[in-house]
């Protein structure tokens, strides 16, 4: 049986067998995070796997090399000498939330100006001793600084340039180091059972764990991991399709390898998705949240979030606009997807070429039920990889002997 003892300021002491999950409470660079965790997870572990956080690194995993030093309430910790379940209600800040990759920290932009990253994988370490360093004790002089620093180990011996790059820093800002400049409330898009939103408390997040939650998706900053645009005629009249678009459950069933499972209320819904390329073979559980049907303005916006058990997780907003035309009805989707886990390794290429069959597979699909006002004849498959890598394979040949023929 799990006891956890009551926190007195410190990391608190948790009685648990190794694999007994405890619930933790975290605030990682801003953003609310609730994780149920196996005891043994360290807080690198917990970072790296459950919440997508790799840019911690881990070395030694004794506390020596300092790789993976991120900041546990304002102070600097060796993150793989700290289970995750100790730290229920800290505050921590990764490397992640020093800077943004358009506006990086004084001490990145150091870095990178005085060829202080080497192979990189000592950085994260030394940025963050460096910033807990400069942050706490601002007089500290350039004699002191090897010795201040001699906690992470750089093996590429570059430690010349990282002691010049964080002296500079110091004296660019005397009076106090910027704080970090990434900390925000955002979907942290992780493997397994870390969830996040943008609440205060978590509390959000904590419910969306369960079988069928209804949370408020909320999408990753940044810039998406695909940006689908593609027009396409469908020949039957504009008022057809938007019958497909009222009924929730018919749309669904135009959605290649979608499934409907549960109207969660208040435009919330519950599916299933399987899509498969080559040896990766993913099932995904999630969420769907119609955040406009807007039939004058002939726009439809849906957000979704989904899961696989493999970790793979992927977001998206994508929005389904259409127009009458002389043929019929012009409708053109615009997507943003996030992805991460093992859909992540997907190239941009092949993952939007992907999208793009998947939403012809729709088109076909969404035009016989707006032919007929029925489900299409049979269910709209998941896409196999053979037509989804050999129909772009095939599209880009027809393409490439186009204009050879010009």
């Amino acid at each position: 049986m799990t006891e956890v003892v009551a926190q007195n300021g410190k990391p608190r002491a948790v009685k648990a067998a190794a694999d007994d999950l405890v619930e933790v409470r975290m605030t990682v660079n801003g953003t609310p995070a609730v994780l149920s965790l196996p005891a043994r997870v360290t807080l690198a572990d917990a970072l790296r796997d459950h919440l997508g956080l790799t840019g911690t690194h881990v070395g030694c995993e004794h506390g020596v090399c300092g790789m993976c030093t991120v900041l546990v309430d304002g102070q600097a910790a060796r993150a793989c000498l700290l289970f995750a379940v100790q730290l229920d209600g800290s505050d921590v800040v990764t490397v992640e939330g020093l800077g943004r990759p358009d506006d990086l920290h004084p001490l990145q932009e150091a870095f990178g100006r005085n060829h202080a990253l080497q192979c990189g994988f000592c950085t994260p370490g030394f940025l963050m001793s460096s910033y807990d360093l400069l942050s706490t004790k601002p007089e500290v002089t350039e004699e002191e600084l090897p010795e201040e620093l001699s906690g992470v180990i750089c093996r590429c011996t570059g430690y010349r340039n990282i002691l010049t790059a964080v002296n500079e820093t110091r004296e660019a800002h005397p009076d106090g180091i910027p704080a970090p400049g990434n900390c925000a409330h955002r979907a942290l898009v992780g493997r397994a059972t870390g969830q996040a939103g943008g609440s205060t408390d978590g509390r959000e997040a904590i419910e969306s764990t369960e079988d069928t939650p209804r949370i408020d998706i909320v999408l990753p900053d940044g810039d998406p991991t695909i940006a689908v645009d593609i027009e396409t005629g469908i020949g039957v009249p504009v008022d057809a399709v938007w019958r497909v678009f009222d009924d929730i459950s018919l749309l669904a069933r135009c959605l290649p390898g979608a499934e409907l499972t549960e109207d969660l209320g208040d435009d919330h819904y519950a599916g299933r998705a399987r899509v498969s390329v080559g040896p990766i073979k993913l099932a995904f559980k999630g969420v769907a949240h119609v955040v406009e049907h807007d039939r004058a303005g002939q726009c439809l916006r849906v957000l979704a979030q989904g899961q696989d058990t493999g970790g793979a997780q992927t977001q998206a907003d994508i929005v389904l606009r259409t127009e009458a035309t002389a043929t019929g009805t012009a409708m053109r989707a615009e997507a943003k997807v996030y992805l991460t886990g093992r859909i992540a390794q997907f190239g941009r290429a092949l993952a939007g070429d992907v999208s793009r069959r998947m939403f012809e597979q729709f088109a076909d699909a969404l035009r016989e039920a707006a032919t007929s006002g029925q489900a299409p004849s049979g269910p709209v498959k998941a896409p196999s990889a053979l037509k989804l890598l050999f129909a772009p394979l095939f599209a880009r040949i027809r393409t490439a002997l186009r204009r050879k023929s010009r």
